[in-house]
């Protein structure tokens, strides 16, 4: 059983951008991010954003807004971002307020500028497997996983568990276009799927999006799969500091038994996220020198 080791390849791709970032003549990447609120989890995403950027040499602004900040003060702050020419990349943190609605304020942004990938243009592009656009940061690092891993998925079975539009859609459209990481028969399931085991011990590969701790169990794979755990949970552990620990979506005691590659939680797709959205911020500022 080979551990994918997330750390280490996101690592790998972050000295990557430093040595290009650093080769750049003249001005230097900028992503501005926007926080509405004090989450704790999205504090601590965005603080990580940011140290990321600075040890690449990519500018970043951030903007903090109240949790009661109407939609009009937050698409007046996004418009300014978007005409701002030294700004290439705009992130808004979620998850956002329940007053505010995410799809329209991720598509309130640029596309150009839209280094999450979640406006409907870029999601688009992805359907019609047009290369211009940005694809979630997310899925564009399971594919660096799998294949920095040398996981084979020509010809394969990928089952993504979960239909997000962040993970799972995404990660099912990469894995079925045609290119390199892709040309798989994929099943896409949820929690309307019927018999679920049974489709998911046809996996050779395995994407688990579903946020339900240790759902996947050894009973539920089969010898050799590669699986791609994208889940965090906190569990209770009182024999921890903080009271609780992070698992995934797979229980991986039992599951890595039979698996080939397996990602552990934390450490495996979490680093990639961060690592894919300074790589579109690149891509992003580029675009806007040519």
């Amino acid at each position: 059983m080979q551990l994918i080791d997330g750390n280490a390849i996101a690592e790998s791709i972050i000295e990557e951008l430093t040595k290009e970032v650093g080769a750049l003549p003249g001005k230097k990447p900028v992503i501005a991010v926007i926080r509405v609120g004090e989450d704790p989890a999205s504090v601590s995403y965005v603080r990580k954003k940011e140290k990321t950027a600075a040890r690449i040499g990519i500018g970043s602004r951030m903007h903090i807004l109240p949790e009661d900040v109407s939609k009009e003060d937050l698409f007046a702050q996004i418009d300014a971002l978007n005409a701002d020419p030294d700004v290439n990349g705009i992130l808004i943190q979620a998850p956002l307020p329940n007053h505010i609605d995410e799809t329209e304020t991720f598509n309130r942004v640029l596309p150009g500028k839209d280094v999450d990938g979640f406006n409907t243009i870029n999601i688009g592009k992805l359907c019609q497997e047009d290369s211009s656009g940005f694809v979630a940061c997310t899925p564009a690092g399971i594919v660096q996983l799998i294949e920095r891993s040398g996981i084979e998925t020509q010809g394969k079975h990928v089952v993504v568990l979960g239909r997000s539009q962040i993970v799972g859609k995404p990660a099912a459209l990469l894995m079925v276009r045609k290119a390199v990481s892709g040309n798989a028969t994929v099943t896409i399931c949820h929690s309307r799927t019927q018999d679920l085991p049974s489709i998911t011990r046809q996996a050779d590969v395995l994407i688990a999006a579903i946020g339900r701790p240790n759902f996947v169990t050894g009973d539920m794979v089969k010898e050799g799969v590669a699986v791609i755990d994208v889940g965090i949970n906190r569990v209770v552990d009182e024999s921890r500091k903080s009271g609780y620990r992070l698992v995934g979506d797979v229980d991986f005691e039992a599951v890595s038994q039979k698996a080939s590659h397996i990602t552990p939680v934390p450490g495996g797709v979490g680093p990639m996220t961060v690592a894919m959205l300074m790589h579109n911020t690149l891509r992003a500022f580029k675009a806007s020198q040519s």
